[in-house]
């Protein structure tokens, strides 16, 4: 385990994971490009293809035995998302979701929450790993928490994303987040019937650094909730 910053860790099974993963794409696929969050972009000759790859996001509840953590793989061709695959090794689920067909867990189809009132709904976020950044994050950590049933943070913005499509979250929001962590599980959401935007509910970009994906009926509510944070 090393520091890549001050909390901010990366462990041997990070960069073997990361290795492994892009090996394989790269077999199937030598002309693509690839975007990890170990090895950084990996220009391929084809640039209408990109994979984007977090070897195991929840680094740091994996060093901590907390299981809570998955690998995710998510493929965009010419900009758009076709298709995510989030895997979470130690409670053996397997998210995958393909543009126009639908998302799926371990083979079942899933789809979002009903719950249409914020305070009866269960939300998560994340923090940054830059603490210049904390009091944004606390700020709507505890706005948020006012409004609703409660908030949770549990250290993987992937596994947060595919709980909001299987409806065992109403919403998640981050402020700072880069694309390996919202990749697939963004197209997992979409796929199961949920909205995914910016946090002040403008167009969600893999590469706008931060993210808001409800169930839909709660969108609103939250962006304007968020709004002014």
């Amino acid at each position: 385990m090393r520091h890549k910053g001050a909390v901010d860790i990366v462990t041997d099974v990070d960069l073997q994971s990361e290795q492994e993963v892009c090996a394989t794409l790269l077999s199937a696929f030598p002309t693509h490009s690839i975007l990890g969050e170990e090895g950084g972009a990996r220009a391929g000759s084809d640039a209408r293809y990109r994979w984007i790859v977090d070897p195991l996001d929840g680094t740091t509840n994996y060093a901590h035995g907390f299981p809570f953590f998955c690998v995710s793989i998510g493929f965009e061709v010419e900009g758009q998302l076709t298709l995510g695959v989030a895997y979470a090794p130690s409670l053996d689920e397997l998210f995958v979701a393909q543009a126009g067909r639908g998302a799926t867990v371990n083979g079942r189809p899933i789809q979002v929450s009903t719950t249409s009132e914020l305070p009866q709904a269960l939300l998560a976020t994340g923090f940054p790993y830059d603490r210049r950044e904390f009091a944004r994050a606390l700020k709507s950590f505890e706005l948020v928490s006012l409004n609703s049933q409660a908030v949770r943070r549990a250290g993987s913005a992937v596994l947060d994303l595919c709980y909001v499509a299987c409806g065992r979250l109403d919403g998640y929001w981050e402020h700072q987040v880069m694309p390996w962590d919202m990749a697939a599980g963004a197209l997992v959401v979409l796929e199961a019937g949920g909205t995914v935007t910016a946090t002040d509910g403008s167009a969600f970009s893999v590469d706008g650094g931060q993210v808001l994906a409800t169930n839909g009926q709660l969108h609103q509510a939250l962006t304007a909730t968020l709004a002014g944070i």
